[in-house]
């Protein structure tokens, strides 16, 4: 693990986007895993600017994000669907036919997953993966307890999870308990990781991630064994490690 330490959010937002950036120069069809959520907002601003600066070109890019909400369209407004394309995909040359994302009303989950392997496994894998974590330590929707082995699946939402975001509906009630998501093992096949937190709400699980145990309970410590992760973390959300955490 290589661990990237900053002042604060907005150094930590450039930092990611630097990451994604030089992975699209290197490799123009590059397939990016993408996140949502308050985490990588800054990142995707970042990455926007880039754009309007000609220094990356999104037309022969692909993506795949990490999950969506089961049980809602993609025009709702909390939608991930709905977040990609207000957060990034609106604002740069992004192709439609490239953006994967999973679709929260199907009619089969078990083909929706499925295909979405698929496709996943198309295009040569996942590049560059950009994760948050939760504060329980889960990444995607990754609860803990989940199977470590897991493909793109269906999980129920861990009560942590729904509380942390409600902030983003009217109400708890509105929180949907379930998600699509991709599996640890779809995200430890990517051939760089890049997981960002920001905050002391985090410090936790980002300590447990980086020291703690390997274990479904604390679902992000399996990056441990992932030869390529960067994690980058602000001062708030890195206070619980050791200063020889590198």
């Amino acid at each position: 693990m290589r661990i990237i330490r900053v002042d604060n959010y907005d150094e930590m937002s450039k930092k990611a986007a630097d990451l994604v950036a030089s992975q699209m120069i290197l490799k123009h069809n590059s397939v990016l895993g993408l996140a949502t959520g308050d985490t990588p907002i800054g990142m995707y601003k970042e990455l926007i600017k880039l754009y309007n600066e000609k220094k990356i070109d999104f037309s022969d890019v692909r993506s795949f994000n990490l999950d969506e909400y089961y049980g809602i369209s993609k025009e709702n407004n909390q939608s991930y669907y709905y977040y990609m394309m207000n957060n990034l995909f609106n604002h740069v040359n992004m192709r439609k036919e490239n953006i994967n994302i999973l679709d929260g009303k199907t009619d089969n989950v078990a083909l929706e997953c499925l295909n979405y392997e698929k496709r996943i496994k198309e295009v040569g894998g996942i590049d560059i993966q950009v994760l948050g974590i939760g504060v329980n330590g889960h990444i995607g929707f990754n609860e803990p307890n989940v199977n470590f082995e897991s493909e793109t699946h269906l999980v129920d939402l861990d009560q942590k999870t729904i509380e942390s975001n409600s902030r983003f509906f009217k109400s708890i009630e509105e929180v949907p308990k379930s998600a699509l998501s991709m599996g640890i093992k779809t995200i430890m096949q990517s051939k760089v990781i890049v997981l960002l937190a920001n905050g002391e709400a985090k410090a936790e699980a980002i300590a447990k991630t980086v020291n703690g145990k390997i274990c479904p309970e604390v679902q992000a410590s399996i990056l441990q064994l992932h030869n390529n992760v960067n994690i980058i973390v602000d001062k708030a959300a890195a206070k619980l490690l050791k200063s020889s955490d590198k």
